[in-house]
This record gives structure tokens, C-alpha cells and sequence, in this order.
């Protein structure tokens, strides 16, 4: 099996689109953890939130498109740069998840419910307006006079 080359990935290398897409998987998951048929989708998306947020961050500090859909990895790469990202790690093995779980049948089930949904929903969230504050810090710190 071989895995993909990101240099020879069609994704975007600008970080600004991954968080677009990080805050369109926000707004999604919020509008399926109203229906209790969409459980899945919805705690999927969480998870889609945080893995493309990660990536907008890491990507704007490195230069690099990380590859792979581990959040725990994806947050010990963003540590980093920032140490504070190890208060996301547990946040970040809850929501890692919800990748494969949510997607495909299975004989046991995530057994997801409400409530569950709306704890990674939250989790979501604010982790995803962290990494949004910490992209703000770090482009105003490059933006910043002498």
C-alpha cells in the first residue's frame, strides 16, 4: 500500500481554505446534532473540523501540507510551535474517533446520542477557535513593525 505524496497532492496549500473548510464542517455538524439521524454525520464532521484546522495551522507555520487524519499526531505536530496544544490532546483522541467509526457500518456501533454528539460538538468548537485565535496571533505577529 502506498501513501499519497503531499507534494504531489491536488490539496490546497493555502491555509485560509483549510480553515474555510474547518468552519464549513463546524456549521455542519451543528445542523446535523438536531437530528438524531444524523448522529454520525455529525460527529464526523467534528472530527473533519479539527483534522483541517490543524492542518491550516500547521501548514501556516511550516509551509508544509501535513498528511494523514491522526488528530493526536496532527496536534503533537502543532505543539511544535506552540506548546499549548497539549491541553487538545485529549480533545483530539475523543474526536479521532469519530474518523471511521461514524462513516462505515460496523458490528459495534459508536453508540453515539445526543448527548454525546453535543460533547463533541463543544469540544469542537472550542478547539477550532483556539487554533482560528492562534492563526490570528501568529499573522499579526508577522505582520507586526519593527
Amino acid at each position: 500500500m502506498s501513501r499519497r505524496r503531499p507534494e504531489y497532492s491536488r490539496d490546497s496549500r493555502r491555509y485560509h481554505d483549510w480553515l474555510d473548510r474547518a468552519g464549513e464542517d463546524i456549521l455542519a455538524a451543528g445542523a446535523l446534532s438536531r437530528n438524531d439521524r444524523c448522529y454520525n454525520a455529525a460527529a464526523f464532521h467534528c472530527q473533519q473540523a479539527i483534522e483541517k484546522a490543524l492542518k491550516a495551522y500547521i501548514l501556516l507555520k511550516s509551509g508544509e501540507l501535513a498528511d494523514g487524519h491522526n488528530l493526536p499526531w496532527l496536534c503533537k505536530r502543532a505543539m511544535r510551535y506552540d506548546s499549548r496544544f497539549t491541553e487538545w490532546l485529549d480533545e483530539s483522541a475523543s474526536l479521532n474517533k469519530c474518523y471511521i467509526e461514524t462513516r462505515y457500518p460496523a458490528d459495534l456501533a459508536p453508540g453515539l446520542d445526543y448527548g454525546r454528539v453535543t460533547v463533541y460538538y463543544s469540544m469542537a468548537k472550542a478547539m477550532y477557535r483556539f487554533i482560528c485565535e492562534e492563526v490570528d496571533a501568529t499573522l499579526e505577529s508577522n505582520t507586526a513593525l519593527p
